[in-house]
């Protein structure tokens, strides 16, 4: 198997897990702010992999050349999910996911900026139809829904948001250095993530109230800590480097599909015709994307 496609398996499986992260922190909303939840994700998450990096000399060498690096990577990353937070309190989960569906494109001009990768005229087509299928899947093909988005403020706010993820994607591939370990910088991203998301709960004066969380939620909790933030952050930084953030941001449009699948699997929801034409859609764009960048 080539690096490449070896590559493309593992960037599907993150998107799953990503997916998955969704449904499961809909049992822990609420329950305390999302921000704090966020950081004690990151925790569970570096102290998961804390005893890897320091029982290997090679791996602890590393940790002060590559902090820097990984702060700025953690920086764009945090600001995202902080960023979709607070979007939250004013806007849809519908909106923003309409509006997430830009990702990909605006990926793809951020790596024209760094990485003078150029975008062919007809590769603008095929952004479109992934738009077009994945707010087919997000609005569940409901036209009335559709026409009854508004923006407001919140959806300026998540806007933001996703020039922040774009960024985290572009900076992901531009510092990542040859001699690098991969773990060690996603390490390094992690606890950088757990100084940003810190600073965020001082800004705003959010208490922590990890005491609210009972044992129902360990679960969950311990989900969206290991598989979907440390072994994510790992597939999405060693993938970023093989593909590129173009090829890796195109993966977003099977995101709501992804949810939609897992929906039907875990809980038996039922797809209609329109969803699974949306699904088809969103991947068909996907590999188009995959194929002409």
């Amino acid at each position: 198997m080539s690096k490449t496609l070896y590559a493309h398996i593992l960037i599907l499986l993150a998107t799953f897990i990503s997916g998955g992260s969704f449904l499961v922190s809909q049992k822990l909303s609420g329950v305390i702010n999302p921000i704090s939840i966020n950081l004690l994700r990151f925790l569970i998450a570096t102290v998961t992999l804390l005893p890897f990096i320091f029982l290997k000399k090679e791996y602890r060498i590393k940790l002060i050349s590559t902090f820097k690096r990984a702060f700025i990577i953690s920086f764009f990353y945090t600001s995202f999910l902080i960023g979709m937070f607070i979007s939250l309190e004013y806007t849809t989960a519908l909106n923003t996911g309409a509006i997430f569906t830009l990702v990909p494109l605006i990926t793809a001009i951020l790596s024209m900026i760094f990485f003078k990768q150029k975008i062919p005229k007809k590769q603008y087509l095929v952004y479109l139809f992934g738009i077009i299928g994945t707010c087919i899947v997000v609005f569940k093909a409901s036209l009335q829904l559709f026409l009854s988005l508004t923006l407001n403020k919140g959806d300026i706010y998540f806007f933001i948001s996703i020039l922040f993820i774009s960024m985290y994607s572009i900076c992901a591939k531009y510092f990542y250095e040859k001699d690098d370990k991969l773990v060690v910088l996603v390490f390094m991203t992690l606890v950088g993530g757990c100084i940003w998301m810190s600073i965020a709960l001082i800004i705003f004066n959010i208490p922590l109230q990890w005491n609210k969380i009972n044992t129902n939620d360990f679960v969950s909790l311990g989900y969206i800590s290991i598989p979907a933030t440390l072994v994510t952050a790992y597939l999405y930084q060693k993938c970023t480097v093989i593909l590129g953030p173009k090829k890796i941001m195109a993966y977003t449009y099977l995101t709501p599909a992804s949810i939609a699948i897992l929906m039907f699997v875990v809980s038996s929801q039922v797809l209609t015709y329109w969803v699974i034409i949306g699904i088809l859609i969103s991947t068909f764009s996907t590999v188009m994307l995959l194929i002409k960048s």
